[in-house]
């Protein structure tokens, strides 16, 4: 259906960034596999917005997607993601976390020891859309390969202990 073309190919490109199968995908959204694998594909006959919705959620997309990979111009214009992040994985605590050192502990895979449940915490509540904004921003101004950036969050996760569906 040609109206899911765009949302399938922002998905197929999510989630390959993320290191998610389709299969893995489906599960978390509690659908058959071929599903995804049509969306992806554009072969879809037939699907519930609710289920595209669903499907978008689950990996940090919007349902009304331009671009799942901003330009370096939409990213200056755009609020500092890593910024934003510091200020979520600080709002349990009285020391605050700088974006800097989120920054250094996602390009390197290592919790500061001094903010490791600052950044546990971000990674395992923080919407899956605001994760996503920081590998961008990471991408972007670091010259970074998203997969690369995925994966260090998924060992820093991984090392904490983290149950999170996307994190699996």
């Amino acid at each position: 259906m040609h109206e899911f073309a765009e949302i399938g190919v922002a998905v197929r490109t999510r989630r390959s960034d993320m290191g998610l199968t389709q299969a893995r995908v489906a599960n978390l959204c509690g659908l058959l596999p071929t599903t995804v694998e049509q969306l992806e594909n554009g072969s879809i006959e037939k699907l519930d917005w609710a289920v595209a919705i669903r499907i978008t959620a689950q990996l940090g997309l919007n349902i009304h997607i331009s671009n799942p990979r901003p330009t370096r111009r939409q990213m200056d214009r755009m609020k500092s993601a890593l910024d934003a992040a510091a200020i979520t994985a600080s709002v349990s605590y009285r020391n605050s976390i700088k974006a800097e050192d989120l920054r250094v502990a996602f390009l390197t895979a290592t919790t500061p020891p001094d903010y490791a449940p600052h950044v546990l915490n971000f990674l395992d509540e923080a919407p899956v859309s605001q994760i996503a904004g920081v590998v961008e921003q990471l991408h972007h101004e670091n010259n970074v390969n998203r997969i690369n950036m995925w994966e260090n969050m998924r060992k820093m996760a991984t090392a904490g202990h983290l149950l999170r569906d996307i994190w699996q």
